[in-house]
């Protein structure tokens, strides 16, 4: 027990233990007394307990590190608990997010660590089927504040869950702005080879190191990000040497950010660059449906090689063009982004329409229908391998290697679950 910090650590007899009690714990709030307990990882691996004396310095830096976002950051603890000494790692941060299951953008990631100094650059890929992302700041203290305070913390509840390392890089190196990355420091770079740079309200915003952003709303179904409440904008603690706590509300930005084409916001998908003699709005449905529930496709009457797919709400449209966009589909490569459109209309009667525009708002095949669900946790880019399920009991491993030859499929490998 921490006397007085209202805090503890607890040392479970495995860390499977540990895992599957915290994963019990995040999506429902234990109570003590009518007061919520938080219950998070702790950086150490064990707790000695023989010797109370020399307990002191450690626990100094306890607090910090294990300091529940609700509550003070302390870091100032932490580094008293180091001897004041600030570590040598440097200012730019590598930060994995797991179970991404709502998009994460850019703005979104500078809106967070925002709170713990000036961020100067950002640059996020894919890689081993992980979001990533590298930021550098401008002093390291700030990049050291960000790791204690923010570490193991999911932006949502039971998802998007941030791991955040130092990297050996000691600075980035950004060649455009775009909604993959940026240089805050320099408002002349293009959006990509032979393209416009930033229009000049944007590169106004950015020419200011108190940068705000429109606050991200949030998802339907998911507590918001890092417990900030609806539409209010991020409200992490302030850390020693970072900004003041900024409270960003959509009235507090003129304009938003935007891509090259596109409404921000919007649900409506442009795919282009699609093989016109395989593509079917059915095709389009399930696959698209992996990422979202999908209401409405529409495959463009003179030029069936671009289509429309409506998504249920903007957050599931980002989350398609986050893993679809690029992907190569019968022979090639699709390009997904943002239409102008906000919603698709449905043919009038007697129109011409050849069934290219379908209504999928009341299918049974959508699978997101209930907010939480499994589904929601279960959501990657394509790949070669499938995960089936409601299959029969009577179904043999032979009836589906040869229903999925039917279909021109080779099966190179396939296993129950036990």
């Amino acid at each position: 027990m921490l006397k007085g910090k209202g805090q503890a650590f607890l040392e479970m007899a495995s860390t499977e233990a540990a895992v599957s009690m915290v994963n019990y714990y995040t999506p429902a709030t234990p109570h003590l007394h009518n007061r919520p307990v938080y219950i998070q990882y702790s950086n150490y691996k064990e707790l000695k307990t023989e010797n109370l004396h020399d307990q002191a310095r450690p626990q100094a830096a306890l607090q910090g590190v294990n300091a529940v976002q609700h509550g003070s950051l302390a870091i100032t603890s932490a580094l008293d608990g180091e001897g004041g000494h600030l570590p040598s790692q440097g200012s730019v941060l590598r930060i994995v997010v797991e179970n991404v299951f709502y998009p994460i953008t850019l703005e979104m990631l500078y809106q967070i660590f925002s709170k713990f100094g000036y961020v100067l650059k950002i640059v996020m890929f894919h890689k081993n089927n992980q979001f990533q992302a590298l930021l550098q700041y401008a002093d390291a203290m700030n990049a050291y504040c960000a790791k204690m305070s923010l570490d193991g913390h999911s932006i949502y509840t039971g998802c998007c869950t941030l791991r955040i390392d130092f990297s050996k890089l000691t600075t980035l190196k950004v060649k455009y702005n775009n909604d993959k990355s940026r240089d805050f420091t320099r408002v002349d770079l293009p959006f990509g080879d032979g393209q416009r740079t930033l229009d000049a309200s944007l590169a106004a915003t950015f020419a200011t190191p108190n940068t705000v952003f429109p606050s991200y709303p949030g998802a339907a179904g998911f507590a918001q990000p890092l417990g900030f409440p609806q539409g209010a904008g991020i409200s992490v603690p302030a850390a020693p040497g970072a900004l003041g706590s900024l409270t960003i509300t959509p009235s507090t930005v003129s304009g938003q950010i935007r891509g090259v084409a596109g409404i921000p916001g919007n649900s409506v998908l442009l795919v282009s660059n699609l093989n016109p003699e395989a593509i079917t709005p059915y095709g389009l449905f399930i696959l698209f449906g992996v990422y979202g529930n999908v209401h409405r496709v529409k495959i463009m009457f003179k030029k069936r090689g671009i289509a429309l797919v409506q998504m249920a709400d903007a957050t599931q449209a980002q989350l398609a063009i986050n893993h679809l966009n690029g992907q190569r589909l019968y022979g090639r490569v699709m390009h997904t982004t943002l239409s102008k459109y906000q919603t698709i209309q449905l043919p009038r009667e007697g129109q011409e329409d050849k069934g290219l525009t379908k209504d999928y708002s009341n299918s049974p095949l959508h699978r997101f229908k209930n907010p939480g669900s499994k589904n929601c946790q279960n959501i990657f880019p394509p790949s070669a391998t499938l995960h089936l399920s409601n299959i029969p009991p009577s179904v043999t491993v032979d009836d589906l290697k040869n229903l999925f030859a039917s279909k021109g499929s080779t099966v190179k490998a396939f296993k129950f679950f036990q």
